[in-house]
């Protein structure tokens, strides 16, 4: 029984003893607390105090440059109306200088010097004139030179793609042709009347593709002449009928 009482009263001082501790890190926390809220506003007044002065020296950096800026600009408008002025005035002077002095010289110079410098100035501006004519009439011409260079160079390329083409449908055509043959030849000797079907439905369709071709080569005769004649070369009636004639290659 005693033992059970001093284990109670050990229980209860041992509750005790928490209750106490817990007071006193609540209290504990609650002091930290209120520092860390006093340490942060304190940071935040001083941040604060620190940006107003910041931004007060920005406007004062600021309005600093901007009234050099314009002090410079002042100064630089001033510095070059005073050399204004003053060409003006060397202007003026040396002006009245050439005044006195072709007065002072005209006094001198005999009337025909007079005017064999007047025609020699205008003979040299014509002459310039006339120089600056010629070199741009030789520009000109030159720019119409590769003009036209390049205009031949360029239909000579569609002629020769022209007359390419010709060549190409001529030997489909002998290619055509032979298979026209053969396609005749088959339906001669078809022996059943299934086989005669076929090879007369095959010698239609053959047929049909080589009016088709004649068709395609007379074009293509029509744009080789015309590519001809834009280049400036006449393809003769011979050509047009056989490209591969001797002297109608190009």
């Amino acid at each position: 029984m005693l033992f059970s009482l001093r284990e109670l009263r050990q229980i209860e001082e041992s509750r005790v003893q928490e209750e106490e501790h817990a007071v006193r890190t609540a209290e504990q926390a609650r002091i930290a607390a209120a520092q860390e809220a006093e340490r942060q506003r304190r940071e935040a007044e001083e941040a604060k105090v620190r940006a107003e002065r910041e931004e007060i020296l920005r406007i004062e950096t600021a309005r600093e440059n901007a009234e050099r800026e314009a002090r410079l600009r002042v100064e630089q408008a001033e510095a070059m109306e005073r050399q204004r002025v003053q060409a003006a005035l060397e202007q003026q002077r040396l002006q009245h200088e050439m005044e006195l002095r072709r007065a002072e010289v005209a006094k001198k110079r005999p009337t025909w010097m007079v005017a064999a410098t007047i025609g020699a100035l205008v003979l040299t501006a014509v002459l310039a004139i006339v120089a600056v004519q010629r070199i741009r009439a030789a520009d000109v011409a030159n720019a119409n030179a590769e003009v036209d260079r390049k205009a031949a160079l360029e239909a000579q390329a569609i002629a020769k793609e022209a007359q390419d083409r010709v060549d190409k449908l001529s030997r489909d055509m002998k290619e055509q042709d032979a298979q026209l043959d053969a396609a005749q030849q088959k339906l001669t000797t078809a022996q059943t009347d299934a086989d005669r079907r076929a090879a007369q439905a095959n010698l239609d369709r053959l047929r049909q593709q080589k009016i088709e071709m004649e068709k395609r080569i007379q074009e293509a005769k029509d744009k080789a002449a015309k590519a001809e004649r834009a280049r400036g070369v006449h393809l003769s009636k011979e050509c047009l009928e056989n490209p591969l004639a001797k002297g109608c290659a190009p």
